[in-house]
């Protein structure tokens, strides 16, 4: 495994490589952009589980920008999507067990089709949980129970953030697993529900605007009160620097 270069950013350590450790267990993984940076100054649980976590890696070029104006710094972006490919490339070159912990029955089924095409060397293993804003200690007690009997080398949770991050903070000591990834909305770009930006887009920097065109109700928060507060603590930093 090559070095994990780390940039202080904030309170945060961002991981500016995307390496996956198979030496150890219980690593977390963790995404970090503009938006979840905001939420996390109001969400104290949410902002100990993205410190807490073995790797932070920048998915977003408001992170990017960020940190080469304050940092001056050049690194690349590390989508959730990046981070999950990796991941099964691995798993499927060494024939390990993944775990997809979120998302609907029939968004599970479509990833565990396409997965048998595409990894066919993994060992696949789902669950559904209940969807309700706060999950019950049955709930919880039943989600561990799927996870550890199954043993999984990688867990993928897709339960939006800040939910999933929290929820495996929370539970991380309870469960048995070699690393575990808070990968969101992978879950549906992977499954083919949801279209991911053209590579176009990607390459611009701009994956965020289809998607914002796309569905404006949903994404209206993260665009236009979430970024511009970002840049103005951006900006802000770095007056402090000057």
């Amino acid at each position: 495994m090559g070095e994990n270069k780390l940039i202080n950013f904030f309170d945060f350590r961002i991981s500016t490589s995307l390496e996956i450790d198979s030496t150890r267990s219980g690593l977390v993984y963790n995404t970090i952009n503009p938006h979840s940076f905001i939420i996390s100054k109001k969400d104290e649980l949410f902002k100990k589980a993205l410190i807490s976590c073995d790797f932070l890696v920048p998915d977003g070029v408001g992170i990017v920008w960020g940190i080469k104006v304050l940092n001056g710094k050049s690194i690349d972006k590390i989508s959730g999507f990046d981070l999950f490919v990796k991941m099964m490339s691995e798993a499927n070159q060494e024939g390990k067990k993944c775990f997809f912990l979120g998302s609907s029955q029939e968004v599970l089924e479509k990833i565990k089709i396409k997965c048998s095409l595409e990894f066919p060397n993994i060992s696949f293993g789902c669950m559904s949980p209940p969807f309700r804003p706060a999950f019950t200690n049955e709930d919880n007690c039943e989600m561990r129970n799927a996870i550890n009997n199954f043993r999984p080398d990688f867990l993928f949770i897709g339960m939006t953030a800040p939910k999933q991050e929290k929820w495996l903070f929370e539970n991380r000591n309870k469960l048995i697993f070699g690393a575990a990834a808070s990968i969101g909305a992978v879950f549906d770009f992977y499954a083919g529900t949801v279209k991911r930006p053209s590579q176009f887009w990607i390459n611009l920097g701009l994956e965020w605007l289809p998607r914002f065109m796309k569905e404006p109700k949903r994404l209206w928060k993260r665009n236009l009160v979430s970024t511009p507060l970002y840049v103005w603590d951006i900006f802000k930093e770095k007056l402090k620097s000057i």
